[in-house]
């Protein structure tokens, strides 16, 4: 309201200067009423007209806001409806440079990516090691034997208490003349067969006779040669595979002054029977009295039931011919 007034105040100094100098022009005229009359109607008309121009700046000032000078616009807030200011307008070339920038730079990173994967060195060193041959034999399957250990129980062949049987398996033995001599006992015994547990052998033989578990197998005869087979027939898959034995080889030639073992290496032999025709007759090459071990390879073409076993035999009447046998597998070792 005070910036409204200003225009008044210079109107009536201004006024007050006229009226000063036409009363300084006139000082030298006499005054008469017409001359104050005509003066004083002067100054009231200078007065209205005044006012009048005043009343105009007062209109127009409160009228049109466009007309505020700069001084007094730059404290206004901005108008809610008005656009954003000048500086608002660079914002989208700036968005498209970083917009556009990063949908580009996987494209540029895809090359080195790809790169390694096309890198033929380190396929190559891989590649140059030489793969395991074909016919790498798989590692051995478990015993495919039934009660290899002889551990699962046995029974009395035809009833007869003379041949206990481990549980699986099968009896065969020879008769008649055995073709190493013109003696009456150069005939072929029935052999005994008993599964003894290890309280039934003497403290010093259990862990002599006994390999596996607690039961071994002994088959004897006294004074008389003895040929005998332990069978097991067995279904058995395409592949090779290998048959292990333990035998001990209680061959006795006297009992004087303690046991004498027989001095013929022919006096004790072993033999597999197996596809293919098995082996020939198997000589201990360790001696007599103590565990040997024999194995042998076969492979068959396709699935079929087979007979597996171990025949042994001691050629000659001696005190005792007695085999001990435990711990026998059959292992798959080959396609």
């Amino acid at each position: 309201m005070q910036r409204l007034w200003k225009p008044n105040n210079w109107l009536l100094i201004l006024l007050l200067i006229m009226l000063w100098g036409l009363a300084g022009c006139q000082e030298d005229e006499a005054l008469t009423p017409e001359g104050v009359q005509a003066t004083v109607d002067t100054a009231v008309a200078l007065t209205v007209t005044a006012q009048e121009t005043a009343a105009d700046e007062v209109a127009q000032a409160t009228d049109i806001p466009t007309q505020v000078p700069p001084t007094e616009t730059a404290t206004l807030p901005p108008a809610p409806t008005m656009p954003p200011p000048p500086t608002s307008t660079p914002v989208p070339t700036a968005t498209d440079a970083p917009t556009e920038a990063p949908t580009e730079e996987p494209t540029a990173t895809e090359e080195p990516t790809a790169a390694p994967t096309a890198v033929p060195p380190t396929s190559a060193a891989v590649n140059t090691q030489p793969p395991p041959p074909p016919t790498a034999p798989p590692a051995p399957s478990g015993n495919l034997l039934v009660n290899g250990s002889f551990e699962g129980g046995w029974y009395n062949l035809n009833g007869a208490p003379e041949f206990q049987l481990p549980n699986g398996w099968t009896l065969e033995f020879d008769s008649g003349p055995t073709g190493f001599g013109s003696q009456p006992w150069d005939v072929w015994f029935p052999p005994e067969i008993r599964v003894l547990p290890y309280f039934q052998l003497p403290d010093s033989e259990r862990g002599l006779f006994i390999r596996d578990g607690e039961h071994t197998i002994k088959a004897f005869k006294g004074n008389g040669p003895i040929s005998l087979r332990f069978l097991q027939d067995i279904a058995l898959q395409p592949g090779t595979y290998r048959f292990t034995a333990y035998v001990f080889p209680d061959l006795v030639s006297s009992y004087d002054g303690g046991k004498q073992y027989a001095g013929d290496p022919a006096s004790g032999e072993v033999r597999f029977i197996a596809p293919g025709g098995g082996t020939g007759w198997l000589a201990f090459g360790a001696g007599f009295g103590k565990w040997g071990v024999f194995e042998h390879t076969f492979s068959i073409d396709t699935a079929q039931t087979v007979r597996v076993g171990v025949g042994m035999r001691g050629r000659y009447a001696l005190a005792s011919n007695g085999f001990f046998i435990d711990e026998w597998s059959l292992q798959r070792i080959g396609n």
